[in-house]
């Protein structure tokens, strides 16, 4: 089992493919996964109704320095 390095601080990294596609951001400790979720408009919903979309996007392991990728996961959630 390969042991974690220990990231410190902030990284990097891009969104391939999906929704956001070239998406840049920082990320601390190289999470595994990004959740995005994007607001969905509502008609005639209750007071205080909320829908998002939601999409995952999974780090690629192979990548080992900045900027660290993600790929679109279109099978999840």
């Amino acid at each position: 089992m390969k042991e974690k390095t220990d990231v410190t601080g902030w990284e990097t990294a891009v969104l391939s493919g999906g929704p956001a596609d070239g998406l840049r951001m920082k990320v601390a400790d190289r999470p595994r996964v990004l959740q995005l979720t994007y607001p969905c408009q509502l008609e005639a919903a209750p007071e205080g109704m909320q829908v998002a979309g939601v999409y995952v996007y999974r780090r690629d392991y192979s990548v080992n320095s900045e900027p660290l990728q993600y790929g679109f996961d279109i099978a999840s959630p």
